[in-house]
């Protein structure tokens, strides 16, 4: 209905265009919103005030002449004009009641829309360090990317979801080390664990899985590993050097090929766990995009080359680093340091011109909240290396925070002191998960109610959705019971009878479902959705609690089932998006 006032809108202002009224070049700003109050219409257009200034016309007066100029179509009963100019429209109730045939025409399809026109659009999400299992912290960020690739694909977006793989750097080196460590233990060496290692149980299992597997091929002396390396934490040294000094260490000792099998032993084996963890969160990817490759195929050097052919590097200390204070960022980055070694910014400098180079028309990361000052820095590189760094949409997502009771569980991958994804879902259920994950704006600190998200009552959020396509489940369900058939045809030729208020507010609800995805979707905001089946599922618990859909009476029993099954679907196709789903019987 929205898109049909646009329309009549439209077609008012190029007979305005035609008569002299408005500019012929002039541009055309359409918003059309819903009103608040129905006394003041069903939809409102403040088209003649955006207007007014460059048609040289006070806005009532042009509000007037835009009214005079609309065609006539059946579904709008009259237009006032209102305030200072909007235009409001009332629409014939029985019209309205058309959206029920579109929703039992167009079945899961009800809602999409081309409004993307097939734009690729990037989306990166997750992207976890693969140095442990996924906690409940990646689990909003999870939710939160996979339901935004959804809703852009609803959208009418040619979506790419991806998972940037940090298989290089340092971090990956202290996990190598300590799933090395642990390996020794297994082979009977003795020695004391990095205050700085990876602590984790899942450390222990990988090295026992290694020890297994290959024997005692990557034995060496617990007095070879210690010696010469400086005191750690607890006996008065810097646990950073130490671990630092570990690593180094075991590349020299096993040897360039054994410690990247011991490496690829860690990684592998976290990363396969979290492609499990994910899929069964139903959070898929088209790419899982290595950083290693970054280096091993050339891209960052070839990236840093750009980045100095543009001008934007300099030496200093015998680094190199990024002039982004030109650009906007409040102090210029390194590139390579002293050592000869690349940093992780060159390294996601090299990962946005690998993303600039596949041709999306729109670049998406979902990141923590804590890389919010990361921003200016990517942009900046992605301007320097001659990129539209307005493709890039960077959202920030707050990790969520866990309870048991009043007690805050910690959530630390390195002490291994962590609620793991998986153990969540275990105790509350995808549905439950991923539903209260995207419930707020992502940017928004969140406390996970566990109680509240086990419940099975009516303050469970997900479960009053759920419970509603249920109960209409439940409704054609005692139809059978009855003997009774549901006549499609008859109910769609009799919609006229739904004139009950319920059915009036159901009605004008699922005609809003189109226009909520879209917003959803162009302003990356799956909170959006969830508030808008919370409120259907609110209206049809009260119509079903007020109201006998199974009368005596046939025209209106099969209107009503008409009306509750495009509730049915239309709560069906809203958790689909939300990746949650829609029993029949709870």
């Amino acid at each position: 209905m929205k898109k049909r006032l646009e329309t009549l809108l439209r077609s008012a202002l190029e007979r305005l265009k035609t008569a002299g009224d408005l500019p012929a070049d002039q541009e055309v700003p359409l918003q059309i919103e819903r009103t608040r109050d129905p006394a003041h219409g069903d939809f409102a257009a403040n088209t003649a005030m955006l207007l007014a200034k460059s048609a040289r016309c006070d806005p009532r007066r042009l509000a007037e002449k835009i009214r005079a100029a609309l065609p006539e179509d059946p579904a709008v009963i009259r237009t006032e004009i209102a305030g200072p100019g909007f235009i409001n429209f009332f629409l014939d109730a029985i019209a309205q009641h058309r959206v029920i045939t579109d929703i039992h025409s167009q079945g899961p399809g009800f809602g999409r829309s081309s409004i993307g026109a097939g734009q690729r659009v990037q989306v990166e999400f997750v992207s976890a360090n693969p140095t442990g299992p996924l906690h409940v912290g990646h689990g909003r960020g999870a939710a939160y990317g996979a339901v935004v690739a959804d809703l852009l694909e609803a959208a009418g977006f040619d979506v790419h979801r991806e998972y940037y793989v940090n298989d290089a750097g340092r971090q990956m080196d202290i996990l190598a080390a300590s799933v090395w460590l642990r390996y020794l233990e297994n082979c009977g060496e003795v020695l004391p664990f990095p205050a700085n290692g990876y602590r984790g149980e899942y450390v222990r299992d990988i090295a026992s899985d290694l020890y297994r597997t290959q024997g005692e091929r990557y034995r060496t002396s617990a007095d070879q590993v210690l010696l010469g390396l400086p005191p750690d934490e607890p006996q008065g040294g810097d646990k950073e050097e130490y671990i630092d000094a570990v690593v180094s260490k075991s590349k020299n000792l096993l040897g360039p090929e054994r410690y990247r099998e011991v490496f690829n032993a860690g990684l592998d084996s976290i990363l396969d766990d979290i492609r499990d963890d994910l899929g069964e969160f139903g959070t898929h990817y088209q790419e899982w995009f290595s950083e290693r490759s970054l280096t091993e195929t050339g891209a960052v050097e070839r990236a840093l080359e750009r980045l100095k052919s543009s001008g934007y590097v300099y030496e200093k200390d015998g680094a190199q680093w990024f002039a982004s204070t030109r650009l906007g960022d409040e102090k210029d980055r390194v590139l390579v340091r002293e050592n000869g070694q690349t940093t992780y910014f060159a390294s996601d400098v090299a990962y946005h011109l690998n993303k600039l180079e596949r041709g999306f028309d729109r670049i998406v990361n979902v990141w923590g909240a804590d890389h919010h000052g990361y921003i200016p820095r990517v942009k900046a590189a992605i301007q320097a290396l001659g990129g539209d760094a307005s493709k890039l949409e960077v959202l920030l997502v707050q990790f969520a925070v866990l309870y048991r009771g009043t007690e805050r569980v910690q959530m630390s991958t390195r002490s291994g002191e962590f609620v793991t994804l998986r153990q969540l879902r275990n105790e509350v259920g995808k549905d439950a998960a991923r539903f209260f994950y995207v419930m707020r704006k992502s940017d928004q600190h969140m406390d996970f109610d566990l109680k509240l998200a086990t419940s099975r009552t009516n303050e469970n959020p997900v479960y009053y959705v759920q419970y509603a396509h249920a109960r209409v489940c439940s409704v054609f369900r005692q139809l059978d019971e009855k003997g009774w058939a549901r006549d499609l045809g008859r109910g769609m030729r009799r919609l006229e009878r739904l004139c009950e208020p319920h059915e009036l507010t159901l009605v004008a609800s699922l005609s809003r479902y189109p226009e909520v995805v879209e917003q959803a979707a162009l302003q990356y905001a799956p909170h959006h959705l969830v508030h808008y089946l919370r409120e259907l599922a609110a209206e049809f618990h009260g119509y079903y609690n007020s109201c006998q859909f199974l009368v005596e009476d046939g025209d209106l029993r099969d209107a009503r089932l008409n009306l509750i099954d495009a509730v049915r679907q239309v709560i069906a196709n809203g958790l689909g998006l939300l990746g949650v789903s829609a029993p029949e019987t709870m």
